[in-house]
């Protein structure tokens, strides 16, 4: 199973930003450390190209990322400070989720973006610390390129894949599927193929449930391919999530999303999306525990 990691193209923070940056760097240091994967596994991504960007977002957006041209309103909602290694680092977190995509479809049924899940980014615009939307840039390079038809995205983060289901409205081809905390950010929602807004403190066996039925109708659509955003923020312990899973509940909705690809046979790339707990070690446990769960039923 193939790792892409883009934590080496550091995108510099102030001092004392919420952020938690480091986690993609410790997550990759704690899997190589784990004994289960070899250097070889680890993979740089190439950057996603503006051909790519562009038919997920508005070239004049990608052009004024580019460019640094974005005004401090459009910085404050991304919520990073522009510098160049901003725009080569949310390139390659784009890059990494369609070369996961690749690797899985080219048979190892599962890769690995080690970041990305930047739902929130819009055709026109960034929010919520996303500069581009890797799964709508994913989706739409595999159907242009690569000529696949179906194509579904499993938004299990905290918060709604409000970009991604903006982005891909009305397009049948790509079913697109958010279940996260109802009253949390953001605060008004778009419209996904499928919504399941959960209230605070929801619980696993709650969460579980409504995920199962889910992916009823997800699979319903007999998808060419997976993107499964495996957030580490619906977590008990995570200070932006609101809702009440446990490390094991999080690593059995991990396990019931990626059984139900292996056993359709529908390749999965999967990508990290949020996490925001006091303690970074819980994040990068519970993004470790993905990954090594992920590889044991793919391996």
């Amino acid at each position: 199973m193939e790792l892409f990691y883009t934590d080496h193209f550091v995108l510099p923070l102030p001092e004392g930003h919420r952020f938690p940056m480091s986690k993609y760097r410790l997550l990759r240091e704690r899997l190589l450390a784990s004994g289960r994967f070899h250097a070889g596994q680890f993979l740089i991504p190439p950057a996603a190209t503006d051909a790519q960007l562009c038919r997920a977002h508005a070239p004049d957006y990608v052009q004024r990322v580019a460019r640094g041209a974005l005004s401090s309103s459009e910085l404050r909602e991304i919520g990073f400070p522009w510098t160049p290694e901003m725009v080569e680092r949310s390139r390659r977190s784009s890059g990494a989720t369609l070369a996961a995509a690749r690797a899985a479809l080219a048979g190892s049924g599962c890769a690995v973006n080690l970041a990305g899940g930047t739902h929130h980014a819009a055709h026109d615009k960034g929010s919520g610390f996303c500069v581009f939307n890797d799964a709508a840039v994913t989706a739409r390079a595999l159907q242009a390129e690569d000529g696949l038809g179906q194509i579904a995205v499993i938004d299990c983060d905290v918060h709604q894949g409000d970009g991604t289901a903006a982005i891909l409205e009305g397009d049948a081809s790509v079913f697109t599927f958010s279940i996260h905390g109802e009253k949390n950010f953001p605060a008004r929602k778009q419209c996904s193929d499928l919504d399941i807004g959960l209230p605070d403190d929801c619980d696993d066996a709650a969460y579980l449930a409504a995920l199962d039925g889910a992916l009823e109708r997800v699979f319903a659509v007999r998808p060419e391919c997976v993107i499964y955003l495996a957030g580490a923020d619906p977590f008990a312990g995570d200070r932006l999530g609101r809702l009440a899973l446990s490390k094991a509940g999080l690593l059995e909705r991990d396990r019931r999303v990626l059984t139900r690809c292996r056993d359709a046979g529908v390749p999965v790339a999967v990508t990290m999306a949020g996490g925001y707990a006091d303690n970074i070690e819980d994040i990068v446990d519970i993004h470790t525990a993905t990954v090594l769960l992920a590889a044991r039923l793919f391996g």
